[in-house]
């Protein structure tokens, strides 16, 4: 058996149906099919659980005396306790949570903005959602001069492209794990090893990647890394990482009591703790999956994480094999990743054209059909203008997640056939 064949194995015993049972908006969906995930995704019933209780049973400020402020205290450790083990961060501390991953990036860009000196060059993409991008080019009057590293034909970006970038004077280089609009993986560890070696710092904007695959910052090595929860199968909120010494440094603004080391000084004001809740059972949610495919009493949470991840991988693999040959069956421009050998590098996120059909035209028939795709420029216009789309019209992007199924990719399939049909 082939490592495809194995790969193929693999994940048709993942058990998506019993994972199907855990969301209620897709229990309560009928017909209707999810394919617009990466504009967020649908929750389980405990992370919804989580939120509830959070709200009737301690919906007070923390840092009371009394036990329900106590009560809020523990969870936002609790939850600073699971995404730095969903991430493999060095220590809780280092976990920030806040609104959303683009007010982290601008709060960063702030920061390094007062930290330019003689290192004023900063390294960004042509394939990043903007936020990961416009947020560093403001930083143009405070001094910042900035390098381009451009997405080649192939539809991802190449570290060997990177180096002759990358020198004594490069503060900082941003980009992306995995791109948002076109699905394509980015090789962050040697993004890093490139960077560090000319005495650089590495920000990832990990929002894309982050219910795809496993996070791991100590192996990739970066210094900063956003990501949003919403996109991770919990309620709005965002959160930041950054090493301990490196957040430490960081100038941010904060009232005169609130002390000058992370995770405090990065969280200004009050954020959402019923969502943090959420997040933390989010996490829970993805040590269950491992924990039940493999059943082990000797298993850390950090090796349920890895072992859940791993199998959603796998089986969204599958997804995107099947996604390809529907598009290309029917004619499709895939942009990005769209060579079958290389499916490895990307995740189930496409985005695609049919001819000269209008992606308006095509997104709002599908949804007559009940099947939820976006069209667009995807946040991303520098992209847009690489691939030689406009603005206005933009592209389709169907993006899945471990929930979705085979067979709502043969009747997309068929409902994207029936569509071209009737406009063309």
């Amino acid at each position: 058996m082939n490592k495809h064949q194995t790969d193929t194995a693999n994940a048709s015993a993942f058990p998506v149906d019993t994972i199907r049972a855990m969301f209620p908006a897709l229990q309560r969906a009928g017909d209707f099919i999810f394919m617009d995930n990466a504009a967020g995704a649908q929750i389980p019933q405990s992370v919804l659980d989580a939120v509830t209780n959070h709200l009737v049973s301690h919906n007070v400020q923390r840092g009371g005396r009394y036990g329900r402020s106590v009560t809020v205290d523990q969870s936002v450790a609790d939850a600073r306790t699971s995404v730095a083990l969903l991430i493999n961060a060095y220590n809780p501390s280092e976990i920030c949570f806040g609104m959303n991953a683009t007010s982290f990036i601008r709060l960063v860009s702030l920061g390094i903005g007062q930290m330019l000196s003689e290192r004023d060059e900063i390294v960004v993409t042509d394939m990043d959602h903007d936020a990961n991008i416009a947020t560093w080019l403001a930083l143009e009057s405070a001094g910042a001069k900035f390098k381009w590293w451009r997405m080649r034909e192939d539809g991802n970006l190449h570290v060997d492209d990177l180096r002759p970038l990358v020198s004594d004077r490069t503060r900082l280089v941003a980009c992306t794990v995995t791109a948002h609009s076109i699905g394509s993986i980015v090789d962050v560890a040697s993004v890093a090893d490139i960077a560090h070696a000319a005495g650089a710092e590495v920000f990832l904007d990990c929002v894309h990647y982050g219910p795809h695959g496993l996070i791991d910052v100590q192996a990739w090595d970066c210094d900063y890394l956003v990501c949003s929860g919403y996109k991770n199968f919990s309620p709005h909120m965002g959160f930041l990482w950054g090493r301990f010494e490196t957040l430490k440094r960081l100038p941010t603004f904060r009232e005169d009591f609130i002390p000058d080391e992370p995770p405090y000084k990065v969280e200004a004001g009050t954020f959402i703790y019923e969502n943090v809740s959420g997040m933390d059972a989010a996490v829970q949610y993805l040590e269950l999956i491992g924990r039940n495919l493999a059943p082990s009493n000797n298993r850390s949470r950090r090796e349920n994480i890895v072992a859940g991840m791993g199998a959603i991988r796998e089986y969204e693999l599958l997804l995107a094999r099947e996604m390809m040959g529907v598009l290309k069956g029917c004619g499709a421009t895939i942009y990005g990743v769209a060579d079958e050998a290389r499916i490895h590098e990307r995740v189930p996120t496409f985005c695609f054209n049919i001819g000269k059909l209008s992606p308006q035209r095509i997104v709002e028939e599908m949804a007559e059909l009940q099947i939820g795709i976006r069209d667009g420029h995807m946040y991303a216009p520098r992209l847009m203008k690489r691939l030689n789309l406009s603005m206005d019209s933009g592209a389709i992007r169907a993006s899945l997640v471990h929930y979705n199924t085979v067979e709502e990719i043969h009747k997309f399939g068929e409902a994207l056939r029936a569509i071209i049909a009737k406009l063309s």
